[in-house]
């Protein structure tokens, strides 16, 4: 007989941040490769829970508590045998670079995945059996690659117990020998050496012979220093990159005599390289200055005494003082005073947001994800002219702030679909470069000319057909883009998301919470006959207080002031039935509240006459309606109105403008309900009554027909999400689940903020088509030229010009603005 045990991912992986993750894949493969386990699977969370792993097991084979230790036992071994580790580091600068520190650490015995961007992230995956972070560390340093500090807080690391990484805690501000800009300074010398070499040359003809070769092999040193080492490292791995192409053009240069040209090329590539670390620097930065936003320090009251800390040693539950125009120093609520606090450094809001003290800190501590927007405050905001002091409920690794750093970085590793494209089509061309080189070397045999030309006309193909631009041309744009929309409120998580979302025509839409305001207000209580509406109410408050979704939370905040100050009973053992309603104990009788469909299925006793009259009273009116039910009694019918978000009308328009061609609401609702919310916020189509499977159903079938993204709040929403184009979370600032699972997020609960989002991703691809066209145009053009004679010189100057043409045309990006504020 088969059984099925349930175990959260969270207790069995601690520290595997979602379900995505390989040791979730490892996990899975090694149970159902054991006797009397004849499945495995992963279930989606629902309503915030954590995702669980399901065990389909033979109960006749295995006593339910074997199964369970064998699978605590399997993920144990798997969490401390696997871990992951994150750097931001110096000595990158430059995606060839990048790729060649991947390819190293990828080669490794035990390194699994290696991820590096330009802009100096590394994520490493690595089996602790055959390696620990101390190698990867030495490595790195090898490579002339150092962390800036210790590795990141808050990253996915697999142990069982804390540790330190004391070997990454140094301060590594220098890029080199003379600091930040050494590799500049150094193509500059070069330029110094390669002019007075040619001034000697050219315009002292008595001068010694030497000495203007003196002044050509110094400029080969300086041009060629980081050069060399680049194809040093790329020659260990056995591959043949830009840099390697370059070496070989100047040392066949020099080998002809031609030393002026062999300089001009490695200063126009050593220069070209130097201008796109410091261009790809400022895209860095720019992600860099996210993480100043917050104070360092932070005025706390401890024991009735204010001290000033480190927003480091901040604990839940402190009690902050800020004062007019400080920015905050932790995520918290208000506690005391009430002021406006200019959000747009973490939500890209424009307008100050007014706060008040939190209504019941008690419960606001129990449950801090539920506190009302007016009361929250994060991290890293800017307090305006009253004194406040709120109450820490995040540590400031943890903070909103903190989270979006920390995502952000990691999003420069992830690969857009055209960089994977690019990447692929450069293994390819560069080998077919060196063939074609190696052809024209015997052109002599062909056609009437020495040799010395036949090999100059094969090291000017070789300059010519370095994919220089192409490999930096998609990095550099999606770094742009991502940093750009970073700082107006909205994270995207990659280059792919970032990519697909430029090319969507079609939009789904949530509606609690997403469409409308999430703040449902209580319109009819209807009681049946026998039933007061006071009974009834006080049934409804007592079960519906204990849930935390938007639609119970309503019906405990209305109704309780409906009753004004009667006594509410205690109820106990709620269970959520997801997408019909609850159910709990009250005075020892269950009571069932929820949807009129939850009745008559399931063994649900069906709906009475009276009830069922009453829901289609309130349907009929638009209302979002519940049933409530104690014992077999059914007491009423509760109807509900959810205003449509303010702006939500102007914002749908906005993407039609921009080419979202189709977009259709999606709601558990009935379906009249839907169609009037949908009808009076502009949209064509709305699906109601759906499950959250059947929500997940309807996303695969417009996936089928069309790209499409899923909008909602990244909770109820989240296995939709994952099933279309792009999922898109709103008011993620508030939400770690909507964090952790959407591939956009908005950081404000302003649907506003997202015709910036699709327009930003929009520029954004065309940004990259155009790098993408010119680099491949420029290799088109100079190939045949340099066969029919083009110098190498001017080949350089061109090839080099190109580069830089990308990544400054890349970082155009980071000065896009929204249409709306134009």
């Amino acid at each position: 007989m088969t059984e099925k045990l349930r175990v959260d991912l969270q207790i069995l992986l601690p520290h595997v941040p979602d379900q995505a993750d390989a040791c979730v894949g490892r996990l899975i493969r090694d149970l159902e490769g054991r006797d009397g386990i004849e499945q495995v699977h992963v279930r989606d969370g629902e309503d915030g829970s954590p995702a669980q792993l399901c065990i389909h097991y033979d109960a006749e084979a295995f006593p339910l508590t074997r199964i369970r230790e064998i699978v605590q036992a399997a993920g144990a071994e798997i969490s401390g045998r696997y871990g992951h580790a994150s750097w931001d580091v110096d000595g990158i600068g430059h995606q060839r670079r990048a790729r060649t520190i991947s390819d190293r650490l990828r080669a490794l015995p035990g390194v699994l995945e290696a991820a590096t961007s330009a802009a100096g992230r590394i994520s490493i995956e690595f089996d602790r059996q055959q390696t620990s972070e101390q190698n990867l560390l030495m490595e790195l340093a090898a490579l002339k690659v150092v962390p800036r500090g210790q590795p990141t807080k808050g990253q996915h690391v697999h142990a069982d117990g804390d540790h330190d990484h004391e070997a990454g805690d140094h301060e590594h501000a220098h890029g080199g020998l003379l600091g930040p800009n050494t590799e500049l300074i150094f193509a500059l010398i070069c330029g110094g050496f390669l002019l007075a070499g040619f001034a000697i040359e050219k315009l002292m003809p008595g001068a010694p012979g030497w000495l203007p070769l003196a002044g050509y092999l110094a400029a080969y040193f300086f041009g060629g220093f980081y050069t060399l080492r680049e194809a040093i490292d790329n020659l260990r791995m056995k591959r043949f990159e830009i840099d390697t192409l370059m070496l070989v053009a100047a040392a066949g240069a020099a080998a002809l005599g031609s030393w002026a040209e062999g300089a001009l090329l490695l200063f126009l590539f050593s220069l070209g390289h130097a201008l796109e670390h410091y261009a790809m620097g400022r895209a860095k930065r720019a992600i860099e200055a996210l993480a100043e936003l917050a104070p360092d320090t932070a005025v706390v009251r401890r024991d009735g005494q204010l001290q000033e800390v480190k927003v480091e040693e901040l604990a839940v539950g402190d009690i902050v003082l800020v004062k007019p125009n400080e920015r905050l120093p932790a995520d918290g609520f208000l506690v005391l005073g009430s002021s406006s606090v200019n959000q747009a450094p973490v939500t890209g809001e424009s307008i100050p947001v007014d706060k008040r003290p939190v209504d019941n800190p008690t419960t606001a501590r129990a449950r801090p994800d539920g506190i009302d927007a007016a009361s929250r405050v994060f991290a890293g905001t800017i307090n305006g002219s009253g004194s406040i002091e709120i109450e820490v409920t995040r540590k400031s690794g943890d903070s909103a702030l903190a989270r979006v750093v920390k995502m952000v970085s990691e999003a420069e590793t992830r690969k857009s679909p055209t960089q994977r494209f690019t990447d692929r089509f450069e293994r390819i061309f560069v080998p077919a470069v060196l063939a074609l080189a190696f052809l024209l070397l015997f052109a002599w045999v062909v056609i009437d000319e020495p040799f010395r030309d036949s090999f100059y006309r094969a090291m000017a193909v070789l300059v010519a057909a370095s994919p220089c631009a192409l490999a930096i041309a998609t990095p550099s744009a999606v770094l742009s883009g991502i940093a750009r929309a970073a700082r107006a409120g909205v994270l995207i998580k990659g280059g792919a998301p970032l990519e697909e979302l430029g090319s969507l025509n079609a939009m789904a839409f949530d509606k609690t919470g997403t469409l409308t305001e999430g703040r449902p207000r209580i319109t009819d209580v209807i009681a049946v006959d026998g039933v007061t509406q006071e009974e009834l109410l006080t049934v409804a408050v007592a079960v519906e207080s204990l849930s935390d979704h938007p639609l119970a939370a309503a019906i405990a905040r209305d109704g309780r002031e409906r009753l004004g100050g009667r006594e509410i009973p205690s109820a106990d053992g709620l269970e959520n039935l997801i997408g019909r309603g609850v159910t709990a104990t009250l005075d020892g009788e269950t009571v069932w509240i929820g949807k009129a469909e939850m009745f008559g299925a399931d063994g649900v006793e069906a709906l009475g006459k009276s009830a069922a009259a009453a829901i289609a009273q309130l349907r009929e009116a638009g209302r979002t309606s519940m049933v409530v039910r104690k014992g077999s009694q059914d007491l009423g019918a509760i109807g509900l109105l959810d205003t449509a978000r303010e702006g939500a009308p102007e914002a749908l328009k906005e993407l039609r403008a921009l080419g979202i061609k189709r977009m259709i609401m999606i709601s558990g609702d009935h379906q009249r309900v839907a169609q009037a919310i949908a009808s009076e916020v502009g949209l064509d189509e709305a699906w109601g009554d759906l499950m959250p499977e059947d929500k997940v159903e309807a996303i695969r079938k417009l996936r089928e027909q069309d790209k499409v993204a899923m909008v909602g709040d990244g909770v109820n929403d989240a296995p939709a999400m994952a099933n279309a184009t792009v999922g898109i979370a709103m008011g993620a600032a508030g939400s770690d689940v909507a964090l952790e699972t959407a591939d956009v997020a908005l950081m404000a609960d302003d649907l506003r903020h997202l015709p910036f989002a699709v327009g930003l991703s929009r520029h954004t691809r065309s940004v990259i088509r155009q790098n993408v066209y010119v680099s491949l145009g420029i290799v088109a053009f100079l190939v045949p030229a340099t066969i029919f004679g083009l110098g190498i010189g001017p080949a350089v100057a061109i090839h080099e010009g190109s580069t830089l043409l990308v990544v400054f045309n890349a970082l155009r990006l980071l000065a896009y603005r929204d249409p709306r504020s134009a």
